[in-house]
């Protein structure tokens, strides 16, 4: 092989591996507050989440935790039941159809100064051969419902992994651990515990890129925390 071609190849490959380093290494960009810090919500409205997960408790179990973080974070939250029992007597019963009501309609029908729509793209308990995850992963926009302007957004995710324990016994123990964290995962929904977590780390505030906190929480007005 000709060495010439040899040190190009090596020196076209180091330079790929220099770049994809700092690439890896260079911080996330901070969020930009500017829309959110003028918008100065006060009381936020969550919508029932939409689900991309197969599981038809996914959307409920992430619903259920959506409100707490907010509340803890200085925000006025309306109340799920409240919101589910108005738009079921509005004739909206899948949160798809709920997500397509216009920001004008949702601020008149509950005077909120913002909405949060989110969207469940894992939920449940996979066995994967040696080793049963319970995943919980969740999107959420923050608009503003009296001009229709996006605030904030982020992503978050929960799992059992972060916390498991490898098994003793060798492969036959990892089997046998597998199949009983799957069976007892979904018939427990596991998930549904996950989802507080997963909610927690996203709309929790302060957090690093996260939600501000609202107008009553004692960190309110303080700059965002930096990465």
């Amino acid at each position: 092989m000709n060495h010439e071609l040899v040190h190009a190849v090596a020196r076209r490959l180091s330079l790929f591996l220099a770049v994809s380093i700092t690439a890896c290494a260079s911080p996330p960009q901070p969020y930009d507050y500017g829309p959110f810090l003028q918008a100065k919500p006060a009381s936020i409205l969550v919508l029932p989440p939409v689900s991309d997960a197969p599981d038809i408790k996914a959307s409920a179990g992430v619903w259920a935790h959506a409100t707490r973080p907010l509340a803890e974070a200085g925000y006025y939250v309306f109340p799920i039941t409240l919101v589910d029992e108005t738009f079921r007597q509005n004739g909206l019963t899948l949160p798809a159809e709920v997500h397509e009501v216009p920001a004008p309609k949702l601020r008149e029908f509950f005077g909120a100064d913002a909405a949060i729509y989110m969207r469940v793209t894992r939920y449940g308990t996979r066995y994967a051969v040696v080793a049963s995850e319970t995943v919980v992963e969740v999107e959420a926009r923050v608009v503003d419902l009296r001009d229709g302007r996006l605030l904030w957004q982020g992503k978050s995710r929960a799992s059992s992994a972060e916390q498991q324990q490898q098994a003793q016994g060798g492969i036959a123990g990892l089997l046998i651990l597998a199949l009983t964290q799957q069976i007892v995962g979904t018939a427990t929904d596991a998930a549904f515990n996950f989802s507080a977590i997963a909610n927690q780390r996203l709309l929790g505030a302060p957090r690093v890129n996260g939600v501000l906190p609202g107008p009553r929480s004692p960190n309110y007005g303080q700059p965002p925390l930096p990465r």
